[in-house]
């Protein structure tokens, strides 16, 4: 090759290779670009969700928390939506890592009590409860919740001096008033709860929950006719009946087995809400 040639071949190659350069630092078109990124849904679209059914829930705020690890309104969304699907582990480890982002945030805290009271766990709540009680002194809903706690821990006396405070904070309460009735029931002392419900049931806000264990409590003194009433007025006729033979057969065990339904903890209002239909 001649020097003429082998020096045209190396200028194409020089040119080749600086074309190359060039079209290598080429930005990409705007069909290539990325995406933008997703942005938090608005607040009408976040209360909205607030009616809709925990798994729906569940996903929406999952969602939500992916866009945006650092929202804990997220977190604390979807702490109670996997609670109320029943995932309570994952539920108190959500919550938990709301608190890691927002060491103060009151519900998250109720959220961590709610889900491991939820799992018969409420030892590993009472920490957090208790220390939301401190962030919110005037807030009645720790100090029932921790009434809750303590006594599925057997502090009662501890339960019901949570549930007295929580009454002063929030007088006739109702569902501070379940939550000391249905304990009451768990020592079988139903006389002293239907005191409690029935407080509770005469409150403007009291709820189907209410009522239904009202019934209960009348239901397990042998008050059948107006447990029966309560039943129908709330219930399907086929929830009702079964409601009404699980509290014959309830009945029925505890005359013939006193003492063993006397040191029972709470196992009719857990039973009892298996077949509420609530």
């Amino acid at each position: 090759m001649s020097r003429t040639a082998a020096a045209a071949a190396t200028m194409t190659l020089a040119l080749l290779g600086l074309t190359g350069a060039v079209q290598a630092q080429t930005p990409p078109s705007a069909a290539q670009a990325a995406a933008p990124a997703r942005q938090p849904a608005d607040a009408a679209t976040r209360a909205s969700y607030d009616r809709a059914d925990a798994l729906s829930r569940s996903v929406f705020w999952a969602q939500e928390q992916q866009i945006n690890p650092l929202d804990p309104a997220a977190g604390v969304k979807l702490s109670q939506a996997l609670r109320e699907m029943g995932q309570f582990d994952q539920a108190a480890e959500t919550a938990q890592g709301v608190l890691t982002v927002q060491p103060a945030n009151v519900e998250a805290m109720l959220e961590i009590g709610r889900a491991h009271i939820a799992r018969g766990q409420a030892f590993y709540g009472i920490a957090a409860l208790e220390q939301a009680k401190a962030a919110a002194p005037r807030d009645w809903r720790p100090l029932s919740l921790l009434g809750v706690a303590y006594q599925q821990v057997r502090r009662s006396d501890d339960a019901k001096a949570a549930w007295n405070e929580a009454l002063r904070l929030s007088p006739d309460n109702p569902d501070i008033l379940t939550n000391a009735a249905i304990a009451r029931m768990g020592e079988g002392d139903a006389p002293s709860a239907e005191i409690l419900l029935r407080r509770a049931a005469a409150q403007p806000t009291a709820t189907l929950k209410v009522r239904q264990n009202l019934a209960l409590s009348l239901g397990l003194q042998g008050k059948t006719a107006e447990a029966e009433a309560i039943l129908r007025r709330d219930l399907p006729p086929e929830v009702a009946d079964a409601n009404l033979r699980w509290l014959a057969e309830r009945t029925a065990a505890a005359s013939a087995a006193a003492p063993v339904a006397a040191t029972e903890t709470a196992g009719p209002a857990r039973t009892w809400s298996s077949v509420q239909g609530s």
